[in-house]
């Protein structure tokens, strides 16, 4: 909160409040380096006391009496921004202060060999040190600026990949529509089929799903992407000979708010019906229920078969239709806010390979991260070890945004200079 001449409060942002020179030139950041690491950077600690210090202040001044009716209301709402910041970052020096008192038991402990009490010790030391981890999430979580499409519902599309892998691509691209469906289950999100094109080997070509619950953009976003599977086939010469094939498919994040206002001219529009097919190419039922529009001016096509009338499955795909016509608005404003991020996810990275599953030695390898996890049988399951995955990515995307936010207030006290 500053001061004007004019006596009237003005509102600064989180992080538009520390004045003091950052030194992340020297900081090479690297996709190892965790919250526990950014933490102990000395710029990190200066701005958490700055704003620790303004939270201290913004409150003796509330309880003021020299202060007008706006210049409450103004406190009010900084105050309310600053308490859980200031309330997590003395949480974890306390905690701290605790592990470093554990420590220094430890060592005497270890000296009179006095092994029970030790190993009590060290319990208690463990249990600390996760608690800590949970709050160097929680304090960066609030440092970094909620994404306006974080808590929408979804549309997950994905598309078995054309020009290599063939029928390996298809059985991969099912596999992978089964995870995010089991993953929606874990998560106790709805996960609606809006359209499915099965291959005829038993793989899938495409589909697409509507899912719907708590925060599914903010934990689905960075899936965007190309995903690259490697194995040998289960049928063939390749099998006998065990040659390990490489295949892809691809998968969209389309964030869609309750609400998708984007008009659409009927006359731009074309609209066909077909029947609808189901797993393994059999007819779902002999009417032409399926329904395909076309958006003429972009080229835009989307099709459902979920429903036997074809009125709700028209009535579902030109809510499709405009979730993506919608997304173009999205991206855009994205490019514009993510321009300097270091970390490329999410819809910038639709074209790029983003993760590699590779079934010979078991390992799947998500590249932005340089992060390899064990057991792909236990990640296509969808469920915890999915989800552990996921949460690297998340943790890592906000320790990136937290690091671009010092380095640019950086810059902006070299320009001031």
């Amino acid at each position: 909160v500053g001061l004007h001449n004019c006596g009237f409060w003005r509102p600064k942002s989180l992080l538009d409040t520390a004045r003091f020179t950052l030194s992340f030139n020297s900081w090479h950041r690297k996709s190892h380096w965790d919250s526990r690491a950014l933490w102990k950077h000395e710029a990190v600690q200066k701005y958490l006391e700055t704003l620790s210090k303004e939270y201290q202040q913004v409150s003796h001044l509330l309880n003021a009496d020299s202060v007008n009716d706006f210049e409450q209301r103004t406190l009010r709402r900084r105050c309310a921004d600053l308490s859980p910041i200031a309330a997590a970052f003395q949480e974890i020096k306390e905690a701290e202060k605790e592990v470093q008192e554990l420590e220094a038991m430890c060592k005497e402990l270890g000296s009179r060999d006095e092994k029970q009490l030790l190993e009590l010790a060290l319990e208690d030391k463990e249990t600390l040190d996760k608690k800590i981890n949970m709050l160097y999430r929680k304090l960066f979580q609030l440092l970094v600026p909620k994404e306006k499409y974080d808590r929408s519902h979804v549309i997950l599309e994905v598309t078995a990949g054309r020009t290599t892998g063939g029928d390996i691509c298809q059985q991969f691209t099912k596999e992978m529509f089964e995870m995010y469906q089991n993953y929606a289950d874990y998560k106790r999100w709805t996960f609606d089929i809006v359209n499915y094109m099965p291959a005829e080997i038993g793989g899938l070509h495409h589909a697409t799903a509507h899912i719907s619950g708590d925060d599914v953009y903010r934990h689905l976003k960075y899936e965007g992407g190309t995903h690259r599977v490697q194995r040998i086939p289960e049928m063939g010469l390749s099998s006998r000979m065990q040659r390990i094939h490489t295949g892809t498919m691809s998968v969209i994040v389309l964030p869609q708010p309750e609400e998708v206002d984007v008009k659409v001219d009927p006359k731009d529009l074309r609209i066909d019906t077909f029947r609808a097919k189901g797993a393994g190419g059999q007819h779902v039922n002999k009417t032409d229920s399926a329904v395909r529009i076309v958006h003429l001016p972009t080229g835009l096509a989307v099709e459902c078969q979920q429903e036997r009338s074809q009125q709700m499955n028209k009535e579902i795909a030109l809510r499709t239709l405009r979730a993506k016509l919608y997304r173009q608005i999205i991206e855009k404003q994205l490019s514009q806010e993510q321009s300097a991020r270091k970390l490329q996810l999410g819809t910038r990275a639709q074209a790029e390979r983003i993760r590699t599953y590779n079934f010979t030695q078991d390992r799947v390898t998500d590249h932005r991260i340089s992060y390899d996890a064990r057991n792909i049988k236990e990640i296509l399951s969808g469920k915890e070890a999915l989800d552990k995955l996921i949460n690297r990515l998340l943790e890592f995307a906000e320790i990136e945004a937290v690091t671009e936010y010092l380095e640019n207030l950086q810059a902006l006290e070299g320009g001031d200079r």
